[in-house]
This record gives structure tokens, C-alpha cells and sequence, in this order.
């Protein structure tokens, strides 16, 4: 029989049995510790799904505020549709049309002199069909050139800029806005284009395009039943452009501090987010079929769609940046972590580094020592050094995230290789 212990039997494996209270206080902190385990992991996961689901949100708020809400950052959108071939389509037959239906061609045959009209007729006549038929051959000839001209690019910016100043002037409030409403549409002067190609007319000789009456071409920004009811929204989305994103961050932050198991709530919460803000761009694909199918027969869909594609591009490449982002942080999560894979991938990487350096003949290294000591520092550094060129990147895609990764990796590769433990014959770093 085993002897006694301070006064207590021991058993068979040496330890001292607990009396019959102490086995009840244990026994009531072991029920209450996996009740406190399971409302701090159910707490973590409804701010990580909390954060998932206004993720897309923020991204959203994000884009009105730097993109729509920004004069700059709007044109620099939109610049790139003035060389566009469905756009310049579309526009030529817009100003073609509007051209024709304000032009009188009796009443401006009438204001050439007689001696002239003849030689205005033949012209005219030359260009196949009637005279009516001739003029819209050669108004649309001369809109096309205008259209693909470097001057409309310009005039194109121009245009655009005054636009979307009204524009945030009608949606803010904006009384002093240049942008008029009438009736139920908010309309766009487009009357410069038209006094272009009615110069170019003259100066190809027809002369007679002088007499055309000012024309002002009406193009229909929205409706203004619209524009009252996104107005509050568009406020609410400027507003919340600032301090969403940092709610979402703050709530998944939040989930990854409660849960039990933290690497694995990195892990959730970054693809959960990824998985929230996929799901975003997944919409703006499917919007799109939707958009395009609801719009009236009169308007060109090809050109309708890639307006809108070029109008969201910036909210694409968000949504692919961060995507990628929150994969990367994942796999660094979980490549990190105890797990048997996350081992077996840690073990290759120290064994391929080893390689190298065996390859090189490299047996130690002047800092290696210093490099052995500090080695958890320098990595800290690496991720922190990376975090801090993503966020002071403006306007990051998902190129970017992807070489700011390839760069951090590589860094790491080269604090392994420095490391001065795991130089060949030397100990491995499982082994240490």
C-alpha cells in the first residue's frame, strides 16, 4: 500500500487524491468553464458574421465617398469612356439626331443666295439620295470625326467635370448648382459638341451650316422623383464612407479577441469577410443583366453597359483587392498555427531555405547570431512594414496586395536564410 501524503493516501500513479470537497469545487469549475467557453466563442462568431455582412457595405461607402462623391476621382472614371467605340456610337447618333430634327433645309437653302443655291444643291445631291439624306450623311460624318478627335476627349473631361458638379450639387442640396431640373428630368446641355461639328461644317466647306439655329441637345441625367429619393441615401453613404469600414474592422477584431481560439477566428474572420465582399462584386455582375434589361428600347445596351462597367471599375477592383487580402491574411493565419499541414508547410519552407544554403556553401553569416536573437522581432517587422505600405497605398488593387505578400514572403526568406541556427549541421528550427 502506498504511503501517505501531508496526512492523504496516494494512489497507484503517485498523485494525492482530492477529498470529497475539493472534488466538488473542481467539478463545479469544470461545468462552468465550457458555458463561459461557449457564450465568448457565440459572441465571436455573431461579430465576425456582423462584420461579414457589412463588409460589402463599407466597401460600397467607401466607393461613393472617394469615387462618387469626388469631382477628381469621378472624371478620372468616366475619361477613359470618350475613346470607348460603343460610347463614340452612341454619341454620334445622339448628336446626329438632334442636329437633323432642328434643321430646316428649305428654309436654309433659302438664306443662300440664288446664284449659289445650284452649287449648294449638287453638293449636296453628290452625296447619295436626297438633299435631307445627304446632310444627315454628312452631319454624321462629321460628328464621327469630331467624336474620335482628341478635342472631344477633351471637351468630353470638360463636360463631365460641370456634370458632376451639378450632380453633387442637385443630391447635396446644393442650391448654386449649374445642373437644371425641369419638369421631371435633370438635364445636360450637350450644346458644345454641336456647335463643334456645326465648325467643322463650315470649314469643310459648307458654308450653308452657318445658318444652323443654336441647338441645344437635352441629355437626361435622372429623373427627379430619383433625385429626391437618393438623395438621403447618397448622404448616408458619403457619411458612412468614414467610420464604416472602421466599424467592420472593429467588429471583427472584436470576434477574433473573444474567441477561444484566436488563430482560428483570424482565420474565420478573414475569409468570412472575403467570402462578404465576393459576394458584392458577384451582385454588381448580376445588376448588370438587370440594369440592362429594364432599359428602354430607344437606348444603345452596348454602350449602356459599358458606361456602367467603366463606372464601377474602381468598386471591382476594391472588391478583388480585398479579397485577395483577406485570403492572404488567412493563409498567414493558418500557416502560422500548430496545425499538422501548417507544420508540414513550415518544416518544407525551412528545409527548402536549408537547401539554399547548403547550395551556396554558406556556413554561417557576420549577423547570424544577431539575426538567431532577434528573429521574432524581424518577422513582426516584415508583416508590419507590409500592413503599412497597404494602407498608405491610394488606391490599392489586387496586383498590389498580391506583390506587398511576394515582397513580405520574400522578406522572411531572407531573415530564414540569415538565421544562424539553421545552418547546415546545425540544429534545426523544429529541433530548437
Amino acid at each position: 500500500m502506498a504511503g501517505d501524503v501531508g496526512g492523504a493516501r496516494s494512489g497507484d500513479d503517485g498523485r494525492v487524491p482530492l477529498d470529497a470537497e475539493e472534488l466538488a469545487a473542481l467539478d463545479a469549475l469544470r461545468a462552468r468553464l465550457p458555458a463561459h467557453h461557449r457564450l465568448r466563442s457565440a459572441i465571436s462568431a455573431v461579430l465576425i458574421t456582423l462584420a461579414a455582412l457589412i463588409a460589402p457595405l463599407s466597401v460600397v461607402a467607401v466607393w461613393v465617398a472617394d469615387d462618387m462623391a469626388d469631382t477628381g476621382r469621378y472624371v478620372q472614371t468616366v475619361a477613359p469612356l470618350a475613346s470607348k467605340p460603343d460610347v463614340q456610337a452612341a454619341v454620334t447618333a445622339n448628336v446626329t439626331d438632334a442636329i437633323m430634327q432642328r434643321i430646316d433645309i428649305d428654309t436654309l437653302l433659302s438664306e443662300v443666295a440664288p446664284d449659289k443655291r445650284p452649287g449648294v444643291k449638287a453638293a449636296l445631291g453628290a452625296l447619295g439620295g436626297p438633299i435631307t439624306e445627304g446632310v444627315r450623311s454628312l452631319v454624321r460624318q462629321t460628328v464621327a470625326s469630331f467624336v474620335a478627335s482628341d478635342a472631344f476627349r477633351t471637351l468630353w473631361v470638360q463636360l463631365n467635370r460641370q456634370a458632376h458638379t451639378a450632380f453633387i450639387g442637385v443630391l447635396t442640396g446644393d442650391t448654386g448648382s449649374a445642373v437644371r431640373v425641369r419638369g421631371d428630368a435633370v438635364e445636360l446641355n450637350l450644346a458644345p459638341v454641336v456647335e463643334q461639328v456645326k465648325k467643322r461644317l463650315v470649314d469643310g466647306g459648307l458654308t450653308v451650316a452657318s445658318h444652323i439655329p443654336q441647338v441645344r441637345v437635352e441629355y437626361t441625367l435622372l429623373e427627379s422623383a430619383d433625385v429626391q429619393r437618393a438623395r438621403t441615401g447618397f448622404r448616408i453613404l458619403q457619411l458612412a464612407g468614414n467610420w464604416l469600414p472602421w466599424i467592420t474592422l472593429l467588429l471583427a477584431g472584436g470576434g477574433v479577441l473573444l474567441a477561444a481560439r484566436r488563430r482560428r477566428a483570424v482565420v474565420t474572420a478573414a475569409l468570412a469577410v472575403a467570402a462578404g465582399i465576393a459576394a458584392l462584386g458577384v451582385a454588381l455582375s448580376v445588376f448588370r443583366i438587370v440594369y440592362l434589361d429594364h432599359l428602354p428600347t430607344n437606348i444603345d445596351q452596348q454602350a449602356a453597359g459599358t458606361v456602367y462597367d467603366q463606372m464601377v471599375r474602381f468598386l471591382r477592383e476594391a472588391v478583388l483587392m480585398l479579397v485577395v487580402l483577406g485570403v492572404v491574411v488567412a493563409l498567414g493565419a493558418w500557416v502560422s498555427g500548430g496545425g499538422r499541414w501548417a507544420v508540414r508547410v513550415r518544416a518544407a519552407w525551412e528545409s527548402g531555405i536549408a537547401a539554399v544554403r547548403q547550395a551556396a556553401g554558406v556556413r554561417a553569416v557576420p549577423v547570424g547570431s544577431w539575426v538567431h536573437r532577434y528573429r521574432h522581432l524581424l518577422h513582426w517587422l516584415v508583416v508590419l512594414a507590409a500592413a503599412a505600405v497597404l494602407v498608405l497605398w491610394s488606391y490599392p488593387t489586387g496586383m498590389v496586395v498580391f506583390w506587398i505578400a511576394l515582397a513580405a514572403l520574400g522578406a522572411l526568406a531572407v531573415v530564414e536564410f540569415l538565421d544562424d541556427r539553421r545552418r547546415p549541421g546545425g540544429p534545426t528550427g523544429s529541433a530548437a
